[in-house]
């Protein structure tokens, strides 16, 4: 099984070349980018590419790794103790994690960890052991849990934090950069495979000056890109009008590119300011 992007998802010959290493070294596989730029859909473009099933485990600031594993409800065992239920099958207390999904599915599967880098600085050491063995001891039941068939494992970062060298070690490493106009006129291309060639060129030439502009808090991603074209092609904007005032053509349209008030304050300035050149 090789994977080399799919018709709704354009992958780069470096990235397919990091997931097909990954997959063939049976490491997990690190993704880290820029928040947009396709980190977890190529998660589930793998599955899809493959024929997998995919199990998705989405991190948050709260989330601790033994959730992946198992969680042992005691609370309601004593619970039912106390009302003078049977207690005695300790297994139906215990809820599965999506590890212990991944590694009892009847075939071989993706597991997706996303955002790795919300969760405590040592959530990915508490993994270690069982990304690395493929295996993890149910101390309440006294069972040992192994993987089946040995998923392979996708795990993203947005890099909000670093990640221990003995984690990363443990992983192929891959860094998704932001697409250069060729590949984001391809990937613009999947999703609007109708819009004129002049609107295209004319779009992605002001959407990269938005990138470049001096000052800018937070560079609008691919994702974000996607979301101004379409509201483009709603509003049926003049391509003529949009190589003039680029991102301030139309006001409204400013949410689907800038995300706080500073970077939208500061296309305004410059709006004013080449007016007054004019």
């Amino acid at each position: 099984m090789r994977f080399n992007g799919t018709d709704s998802y354009i992958a780069s010959d470096d990235l397919a070349v990091a997931v097909n290493a990954a997959v063939t070294l049976e490491r997990p596989l690190l993704v880290k980018g820029e928040p947009g730029t396709g980190k977890t859909e190529l998660a589930r473009q793998v599955a899809g590419a493959l024929g997998l099933n995919i199990i998705e485990w989405n991190i948050k600031s709260t989330t601790r790794a033994q959730q992946g594993l198992y969680e042992y409800d005691a609370v309601s065992r004593l619970r039912d103790s106390q009302l003078g239920g049977d207690v005695d099958d300790i297994a139906s207390y215990i809820k599965r994690g999506k590890l212990w999904e991944a590694f009892a599915a009847g075939e071989r599967v993706v597991l997706l960890i996303d955002e790795i880098d919300k969760a405590d600085i040592e959530f990915p050491n508490d993994l270690l052991q069982e990304l690395d063995r493929m295996e993890f001891h149910v101390y309440e039941t006294g069972e040992t849990v192994r993987a089946v068939h040995r998923p392979i494992v996708i795990i993203t970062s947005n890099n909000e934090k670093e990640l221990p060298d003995a984690f990363l070690r443990r992983c192929f490493f891959h860094y998704i950069r932001f697409p250069d106009a060729e590949t984001l006129k391809a990937i613009v291309g999947v999703h609007f495979p109708d819009i004129k060639e002049h609107l295209l060129n004319t779009a992605l030439t002001q959407f990269f000056e938005v990138r470049e502009t001096p000052g800018l808090k937070k560079k609008p991603s691919t994702s974000e890109v996607l979301d101004w074209l379409k509201l483009i092609l709603a509003e049926d904007l003049d391509p003529e009008d949009l190589a003039r005032d680029g991102v301030n053509a139309l006001p409204k349209l400013h949410g689907a590119l800038l995300k706080n008030e500073q970077d939208v304050a500061l296309f305004e300035r410059l709006a004013f300011m080449a007016r007054g050149q004019r």
